[in-house]
């Protein structure tokens, strides 16, 4: 006696879905495998990690390696931790994040609903400016800090930061703005609404999709930002990347791998908090940019 097509159809549907199950847990188990080791190396001792499988679970687990990777971990020639360049990186990632998120957006503002003539000239020459590499402006930007007295300093590290990020911003506000209805600006300009209470009134509470989906974006790569950081700043001015860098390639003393490890966790956490909380905006965001797009 034959199956029922019902029936046939029915079990190729469950054996999809367990196979494409079955795929996406194998593979989140190897895209976690590095995020295990870091965090099990992290909690185990040296002479554990020098005898013992980088695979297996600690038998004593102990945070004598987070303490030490943030308060007396030797970068260069200074034993004080990461804990400075962790706060330095926080101080150049939440100013740069939210001051490129607002010239962004008030960027689309303008240039979907206060057109201008030239303005796709303008949107044009921002968008090229996406594509150009961070080492073709190393040198021009070198010069501007020190004409302007901003060298080695964070207030220097926001601005290069505010300025490379500002195409990709205004890039993601003037998508998500050109199907914004014109007729609810037109109809507050008529009830006397000038040009910030339209920004702030209407466009800006209207845009939290977007605004997830930029500040995510922003505050991942700046924060992972290398090049700019050991380009522009030295010493107790650099950021959590470069601190991090210097610590793990120092080639002096016992090298110290759950030290390392426990390092590299702590530069993964902010990111890591970031997506947690905000991982589901940032999806609802990419589709409500890709359909208004």
């Amino acid at each position: 006696m034959s199956a029922s097509p019902e029936t046939v159809s029915a079990g190729s549907a469950r054996f999809t879905r367990y196979f494409i199950y079955g795929a996406l847990i194998i593979l989140a188990v190897v895209y976690l495998l590095p995020l295990y080791v870091m965090l099990s190396t992290s909690l185990k001792s040296l002479d554990e990690i020098r005898g013992g499988d980088m695979l297996a679970l600690p038998t004593d687990p102990s945070i004598a390696a987070w303490l030490k990777a943030w308060g007396e971990a030797c970068i260069g020639v200074s034993c004080v931790g990461i804990k400075g360049y962790f706060w330095n990186s926080i101080k150049m990632v939440v100013p740069a994040v939210i001051i490129s998120t607002l010239l962004g957006a008030l960027n689309g503002y303008v240039l979907t609903k206060w057109r201008f003539p030239g303005h796709k000239i303008v949107f044009g020459m921002m968008l090229f400016a996406c594509f150009i590499p961070f080492q073709a402006v190393l040198i021009p930007m070198a010069r501007l800090l020190g004409l302007m007295g901003l060298s080695n300093s964070t207030t220097g590290l926001v601005m290069v930061h505010v300025i490379y990020g500002l195409g990709f911003t205004t890039l993601f506000f003037r998508n998500y703005y050109e199907a914004f209805p014109d007729e609810l600006v037109k109809a507050a300009m008529i009830d006397g609404a000038g040009f910030f209470r339209i920004f702030w009134r209407i466009l800006l509470p209207s845009s939290g999709p977007i605004i997830v989906v930029t500040v995510i974006y922003q505050f991942t790569n700046i924060w992972n930002d290398f090049l700019f950081g050991v380009s522009f700043s030295s010493g107790e001015a650099s950021p959590m990347t470069v601190a991090l860098n210097n610590l793990v390639s120092s080639s002096t003393g016992v090298k110290e791998y759950n030290v390392d490890m426990a390092a590299a966790v702590f530069a993964a956490l902010p990111t890591l908090f970031v997506y947690v909380v905000a991982g589901r905006y940032f999806v609802r965001g990419l589709m409500a940019g890709a359909v208004k797009g």
